[in-house]
Order: structure tokens, then C-alpha cells, then sequence
């Protein structure tokens, strides 16, 4: 059973920083991509960030030259380095883990965390 554990919310000022962490477990096939994403009351989830297995990395617009995503594969373990934040940042912000296994006919697996609190306050 896989298992992701986010910590690292919490409130802040606007102009702040807070740094996310998700640490997956009881993985048992190959992880092709972890990331975060994030729902602000009333609007839908989007997408924050995401890394590949290979080390590439993808984020939301709104978030581009402000958040760092970053991996430890050793550790199965995604990091979220969030700068500069916003008011329009808040929202609970969710780990994501995707993957497969190698044999065939090589089942997928799409996993989340609970997801952490973020508030950033004007």
C-alpha cells in the first residue's frame, strides 16, 4: 500500500516562503513522476509542479520563477520550495505519485497524499 506524507504547511505573510515535503512508502513499482498540486475553496484542483523520474520539471503559470520542485530519489521524497507567496497561493496542496510496473501488462498506479494546509495572508 503505497503512502504519501506531506508536511511543511502552514500560514504565512504574503511575500514569504515555505518549503512542502512528501515522503512516499510502500512503493513496489516504478515511479515515472511525483508532484504537487493544490485546491483553493471553490475552484478546481491544478496542477503546481511535477518531476519526472529523469529529473524534468513542469510548472503551473502561476507559479513560474517562484516555486522550485526537487527530488531525492533515494528517499522517494519531493520537495516544494515555495517563494515569494501570494494570497492566491492558499488552498490545501496535495502529493501525487505516478508509476508502473515493469511486467506486463504492466499496471499503472496514480497515488495522493492527504494534502497540507497552505495560507498566505496579505
Amino acid at each position: 500500500q503505497v503512502q504519501l506524507v506531506e508536511s511543511g504547511g502552514g500560514s504565512v505573510q504574503a511575500g514569504g516562503s515555505l518549503r512542502l515535503t512528501c515522503a512516499a512508502s510502500g512503493v513496489f513499482f516504478d515511479v515515472e513522476s511525483m508532484g504537487w498540486y493544490r485546491q483553493a475553496p471553490g475552484k478546481q484542483r491544478e496542477v503546481v509542479a511535477t518531476i519526472t523520474d529523469g529529473g524534468a520539471t513542469s510548472y503551473g503559470d502561476s507559479v513560474k520563477g517562484r516555486f522550485t520542485i526537487s527530488r531525492d530519489h533515494a528517499k522517494n521524497t519531493v520537495y516544494l520550495q515555495m517563494d515569494r507567496l501570494k494570497p492566491e497561493d492558499t488552498g490545501v496542496y496535495k502529493c501525487n505519485l505516478r508509476g508502473s510496473e515493469r511486467i506486463q501488462p504492466r499496471p499503472t498506479y496514480d497515488s495522493w497524499g492527504q494534502g497540507t494546509q497552505v495560507t498566505v495572508s496579505s
